[in-house]
């Protein structure tokens, strides 16, 4: 057999290897891989309008274009115990079928502790927002373009007085 052939044979059959999974990818899952969590599509799409109304975008970039909904998906799915994440998925399927006004009156509603809220949708805002909330000040945006960061000690001055003790 000529080994050209068969090196070309191999590599042809590796390539089709490596594009494999994304051809047989499901339709209608969630955008990156969970382990322990079974997302859909639309429900990505509810948690990426969820994380615009906490931080709606302004003269500075909004959750949506940050892609918050993901960070807070991969830690709700890394870090928290299975029944924090049952009861994440139960609140989110109570904020399904809203949409516009009624999404955000219920964001509101939420938000406000407001009585006639289950445990479940108390426990999903919470974890909603506080995860929201801390990937959007941990992200790149907003370390490199709206906090100046300095390593410690800071710069020097050498014009800076210094009480006696």
């Amino acid at each position: 057999m000529n080994r050209r052939l068969a090196i070309k044979q191999v590599l042809i059959f590796a390539g089709g290897m490596a594009l494999l999974p994304s051809c047989l990818r499901e339709e209608g899952k969630v955008s990156i891989p969970l382990k322990n969590l079974d997302i859909s599509a639309t429900q990505e799409k509810l948690l990426a309008e969820i994380a615009e109304l906490i931080i709606p975008k302004t003269d500075t970039s909004g959750a949506k274009d940050l892609n918050l909904h993901l960070f807070v998906l991969k830690m709700l799915d890394d870090c928290y115990e299975p029944v924090d994440q049952q009861q994440f998925l139960a609140g989110l399927k109570t904020f399904e079928g809203h949409e516009g006004k009624g999404l955000a009156q219920l964001v509101s509603d939420a938000n406000t502790g407001k009585s006639g809220i289950s445990e479940e949708v108390s426990k999903f805002y919470n974890i909603m927002k506080s995860r929201t909330i801390g990937g959007y000040l941990n992200s790149k945006y907003v370390m490199s373009n709206l906090l100046i960061w300095e390593l410690v000690p800071g710069r020097y001055n050498g014009y800076f007085r210094v009480k006696s003790a």
